[in-house]
């Protein structure tokens, strides 16, 4: 059998370190939470929904344009992203216009975005 050169040799636990570590660790409900924010960004649409929204407040009907998707599948699509925190709406007569909730959702992707410039060619 060949051995795998990304884990141990052998079995060690560095307690120090493991208590270290695990004095940091977040709370299970805010690691579901996280986990579900990533899940929602791991649709190319939604990234997209975000991307357009950290430049300006755009109309549902704007993004349709803008993603050329249909004004329902664009709603389906903002619905998720609302429910999770990630942008806001604002009525203005019969229009709905968003715009990310806070500047976190737009500076997660930006920040994303930058690590792929430097880590892929």
């Amino acid at each position: 059998m060949r051995k795998r050169a990304d884990v141990c040799d052998v079995l060690y636990v560095s307690t120090a370190q493991v208590k270290r570590a695990g004095k940091h660790m977040p709370a299970i409900d805010r690691v579901m939470q996280a986990a579900e924010i990533f899940a929602a960004l791991g649709d190319p649409t939604r990234v997209r929904i975000i991307a357009a929204l950290a430049q300006a407040e755009l109309c549902v009907c704007d993004l349709a344009a803008l993603l050329e998707m249909t004004v329902s599948a664009v709603s389906h699509q903002l619905r998720v992203l609302r429910h999770l925190g990630l942008v806001k709406y604002r009525k203005e007569g019969r229009l709905a216009f968003y715009t990310v909730e806070d500047e976190h959702a737009s500076e997660l992707l930006t920040q994303v975005l930058d690590h792929l410039q430097h880590t892929r060619p």
